[in-house]
């Protein structure tokens, strides 16, 4: 049938503005792919300690002070690594600045793989914990950039999925490989992330704070695709960037201080809930509590929750809201914690205060033909909801927040200090916690993280705003105004 038209009918067929976010999804997906490799290398110690414990290579045997250098280094050098982001970020760029992230992730696994003796072990470790700190202090920033508001939500969960994607690998392949052939299963992915980062655009907010007009258009019609109303997108964020100069007396006002110390003080609680040296640790954890699975097993299933739980995280940041999440996530942790914390603090020493060398020396079969206790489910349950109420929001959303709620004039240098303040916390829990536990016991530390999330509960209440469907834009505006997102044109 003939297509059919009169005087009503329109010369000109304009149909709406429509985004792609196909190329969007590929440049995150390249990006956080650095945060794979950090989950990996983070918990690298947990498979490997028991490991190089049972191995017979005795330079590579390590004490109680060893063990807790090997498993906090990382941090230190996480905390290096995201003062280099401070200035990284805003001289290179975010895309660049994660791209470097990849050559001392590369030596670092190189070294730790070839470990002669345990002097190289620290070092493989430290210059891992470097790359992890830079990715850190870029990736949420450059993939908060360079989302559009509808998917930055669920963007923006996606650093902390790949960082337990990365981690559960390790998991996985710890059950199955030599820990030397992990670290060279750990050089994958940092090498991909390089190469697929030279085709990705650098973000369009970096472009035009350099002054580079005609990049950031191209970088943003190649994000939202040619159909899209990218040219207003743009016009608005220059428009933001253009209005900001940032000095040193600007940090006197409540719209960059309150933010940064928001941003900071979020990181510092994320880490005070313990959540690394629960990571690091969670093989040798099982084994002091004693609990009737194979503790490699537990910690490979514990991997599986903690993915399971950033999904569900992801799937639900633009519909439920950062708060929601976040006071659901504070009170599964206080949950889990208390009950880690009876567990261990009631429990015979023979078994629920176990030190560090004790419980690696025992084997699964410590009680041969005993009846198995269902009691002894406890701390693995316990550790389930810690990992799956820490991935449902104090694990992705903090990393989010960081990334949108700092001001966009001194986001590079904020986003460093966040990262350094948080692995400088990171490092000095790791490194007590083995030696807590040897002085007072395993229910210490438990306890005091349990009292942690309390206070992670009452700070979400009164300092932090619901940033859910807001541009970057109207949430520095909220800050500026102090009472709202809306932006009105002059």
């Amino acid at each position: 049938m003939a297509d059919r038209s009169d005087e009503a009918t329109p010369l000109i067929n304009k149909s709406p503005p429509r985004i792609r976010h196909g190329k969007l999804y590929l440049a995150v997906f390249s990006a956080v792919l650095g945060n794979f490799n950090f989950g990996f290398a983070l918990v690298f110690p947990s498979p490997v300690i028991p490991q190089l414990k049972q191995g017979d290579d005795t330079r590579l045997q390590m004490d109680v002070h060893q063990i807790s250098w090997f498993g906090s280094i990382f941090t230190l050098g996480a905390a290096a690594g995201g003062l280099s982001a401070m200035f990284l970020n805003d001289r290179v760029g975010r895309k660049i600045s994660i791209m470097i992230s990849g050559l001392p992730s590369v030596l670092g696994l190189l070294v730790m793989g070839s470990a002669q003796n345990f002097w190289m072990l620290l070092w493989g470790r430290f210059l891992t914990g470097i790359a992890g700190g830079i990715t850190a202090g870029s990736i949420p920033v450059y993939v908060s950039e360079i989302s559009h508001p509808s998917v930055r939500g669920m963007l923006g969960s996606c650093p902390q999925i790949t960082a337990v994607f990365g981690s559960l690998a390790l998991y996985a392949l710890g059950l199955i490989l030599p820990w030397r052939w992990l670290a060279v299963a750990g050089e994958v992915p940092v090498v991909i992330m390089m190469l697929l980062l030279c085709f990705m655009p650098t973000s369009p907010r970096f472009h035009i704070m350099k002054g580079n007009r005609a990049k950031a258009v191209k970088s943003l019609e190649w994000l939202r695709g040619p159909n899209s109303d990218y040219l207003t997108e743009f016009n608005k964020i220059e428009r933001s960037i253009t209005t900001q100069g940032v000095q040193w007396s600007d940090l006197r006002t409540t719209s960059y201080y309150k933010p940064i110390l928001i941003s900071v003080f979020m990181r510092f609680l994320q880490q005070m809930t313990g959540i690394t040296p629960i990571l690091v640790y969670l093989e040798p954890i099982f084994h002091m509590t004693a609990i009737s699975l194979e503790p490699k097993y537990d910690a490979a299933l514990v991997g599986v929750v903690r993915l399971i739980s950033v999904a569900i995280a992801a799937s639900l940041m633009d519909k439920a809201g950062r708060k929601a999440l976040l006071f659901t996530s504070g009170f599964l942790i206080y949950i889990a914690m208390l009950s880690m914390t009876m567990y261990t603090h009631q429990t015979p020493c023979s078994q629920g205060n176990l030190t560090l060398t004790e419980g690696l020396n025992m084997s699964s079969e410590v009680h041969p033909g005993a009846a198995f206790d269902p009691k002894t489910l406890i701390p693995l349950i316990s550790a389930m909801v810690i990992i799956f109420g820490y991935a449902m929001g104090w694990g992705p959303i903090t990393w989010l927040l960081m990334s949108e709620i700092l001001p966009l004039g001194a986001r590079g240098v904020a986003s460093g200090l966040c990262v350094g303040v948080s692995w400088v916390t990171a490092f000095v829990l790791t490194q007590l916690f083995m030696h807590v536990v040897v002085a007072y016991g395993l229910y210490v530390p438990f306890l005091f993280f349990c009292v942690v999330s309390v206070v992670n509960i009452i700070f979400t209440a009164k300092c932090v705003p619901e940033t859910k469907g807001r541009t970057l834009e109207e949430i520095e505006n909220y800050f500026r105004t102090g009472r709202s997102f809306t932006i009105h044109d002059p």
